[in-house]
């Protein structure tokens, strides 16, 4: 798949190829909904609470006396079927209750399958470089109009701070415009905006990076953040026979100094 490459005036100044079977060759529905159902939970908050009877505020003494009113009998004027009372199951959940978790190679092959959607429906414009000399909201916007941006869109940046940082403030403050890292960029963004403005550099490093791992590899020889963990694991501690011998090596040692 041969996609357009664009300069910030719009004009077109290359071409990229995109191997379509490296993103998944065909959409997968199912995939793509499962890995945005899993992004949209794990940014509740879970910070919904209501209150039982016990936690409302109020007196707790009989409301009228037990006989001779001819009303109802009723304790405080805490219960549930009173205004202002508590509710019989209060909300307690957390936002560990709402979590979702979903295998890692198969979120990199949802993302990569976003992607291609995107790319299939024309609906991803790349960008040469994109850098402006001062962060100014107008330069954004008329790169914006240049490359027919007529919707939502997410603009991926790089993750070095000095090179996207002019460019965050210049289009941080533009409506309909979100702002990711290239590098951490998912479906759940993808899928949130009709447009994906990224450059060719930052693309390239995405489809070969980490997301690029979608088998065994990912474990084997992971290029994300587990790089080099494994090398830098703390050996086992000793145990059994091992860890005596040495106590009975260290005794001995002791033992020795002191006759001498």
């Amino acid at each position: 798949m041969d996609v357009p490459v664009y300069n910030m005036q719009g004009s077109e100044v290359g071409q990229m190829t995109i191997d379509e079977k490296a993103l998944g060759g065909k959409i997968n529905p199912a995939l793509i909904k499962q890995a945005f159902v899993r992004y949209h939970a794990n940014l509740r908050q879970g910070s919904g609470r209501s209150k039982t009877r016990a936690e409302i505020s109020g007196s707790g003494a009989k409301i009228y006396r037990q006989k001779g009113t001819g009303n109802a009998r009723h304790g405080d004027k805490r219960p549930p079927h009173f205004r202002g009372g508590g509710h019989s199951f209060a909300k307690k959940r957390r936002r560990d209750d709402f979590h979702l978790d979903m295998p890692k190679k198969m979120r990199r092959k949802a993302n990569r399958n976003a992607l291609l959607a995107k790319l299939l429906d024309s609906e991803v414009r790349i960008v040469d470089k994109i850098d402006v000399d001062t962060p100014k909201t107008k330069e954004i916007i008329t790169m914006l109009g240049a490359l027919k941006i007529d919707k939502s869109a997410v603009l991926a940046l790089s993750p070095s701070p000095e090179r996207s940082a002019k460019t965050r403030l210049s289009a941080r403050n533009v409506d309909g415009v979100t702002l990711v890292r290239a590098d951490q960029l998912t479906c759940f963004e993808l899928l949130n905006n009709r447009y994906l403005i990224i450059e060719k550099a930052e693309l390239e490093a995405w489809l070969t990076g980490a997301s690029s791992q979608t088998d065994k590899a990912a474990r084997v020889d992971p290029m994300g953040k587990g790089n080099g963990l494994r090398d830098d694991r703390k050996p086992r501690p000793r145990r059994g026979h091992a860890v005596k011998q040495a106590v009975r090596d260290a005794k001995g040692k002791t033992t020795t100094k002191a006759e001498d």
